[in-house]
């Protein structure tokens, strides 16, 4: 029950509770919160819900702990916190909750295009979370701008911008100037990634993941893997890509 849990919180927080509890801020525990939001993501990738459920709970109790630092602090309560979600859901939905039967996704897109105009977020690109990892939060620009018309009409220019981008890159000759024609490259990556259906935030996941099960398999297979000459190494590698896709041929 989320009482049992509040209560836990109020009682670390107390005078006499845990040191660590008592010391924390919104910016401490921020960093906590977002590692616990991709513990999430991460059991749903491995398809693990026993681990799904822990680390839904660990998120919880991050929203619980802001929420108390903040009552603490007389700006709000957790209920405040659960009230204001549930507005804003019924709000977003009134093709459910409301008396139109005009909705979905555009319906959404509006009311939520109203909501930032109240917060005088008047511009395409206001309110885009700086706190994104890159690739999503480019993405979310990205989407923002063809909303109002500045986008490619096809996959086609951004694929070609990747190109123009690669020679930049090969073309520069000073740090400062590698680092911006690799961040436009990356850009332009999402861009065609978008374009083609494509998450490139969970594409970057997923690769990494996979690189990362190669690199253990390879240290498995030799664990003087380090020791190896890079040539030898290499062999190792197409041997571990060979054992994922069961086709090595016996030996």
């Amino acid at each position: 029950m989320i009482e049992r849990l509040l209560a836990i919180m109020r009682r670390l927080r107390a005078p006499d509770g845990c040191d660590w509890d008592r010391a924390q801020t919104f910016a401490t525990i921020a960093p906590y919160t977002i590692e616990e939001a991709y513990e999430v993501a991460d059991a749903i990738t491995r398809h693990d819900m026993a681990d799904l459920k822990d680390e839904l709970g660990d998120l919880l109790l991050q929203v619980v702990f802001h929420s108390r630092i903040a009552e603490e602090a007389g700006l709000f309560s957790f209920d405040d916190v659960a009230d204001a979600i549930s507005d804003k859901m019924e709000r977003r939905h009134p093709h459910i909750f409301g008396d139109t039967n005009d909705g979905g996704h555009h319906r959404w897109e509006q009311v939520k295009a109203t909501e930032r105009r109240a917060k005088g977020e008047t511009g395409a690109l206001d309110g885009v979370a700086l706190g994104l990892p890159a690739l999503q939060r480019a993405d979310k620009i990205q989407k923002r701008a063809a909303r109002v018309g500045f986008d490619w009409p096809d996959a086609t220019g951004p694929r070609a911008k990747i190109t123009e981008e690669l020679s930049e890159i090969e073309q520069a000759t000073e740090d400062d100037e590698r680092e911006d024609e690799i961040g436009d490259l990356l850009f332009a990556t999402v861009n065609w990634a978008r374009h083609l259906g494509i998450d490139a935030e969970a594409a970057l996941r997923r690769a990494t993941a996979k690189f990362e099960s190669r690199f253990k398999a390879m240290e498995a297979l030799a664990p003087d893997f380090a020791a190896r000459s890079l040539g030898e190494q290499e062999k190792l590698w197409q041997r571990a890509k060979d054992d994922e896709r069961g086709d090595r041929p016996s030996i």
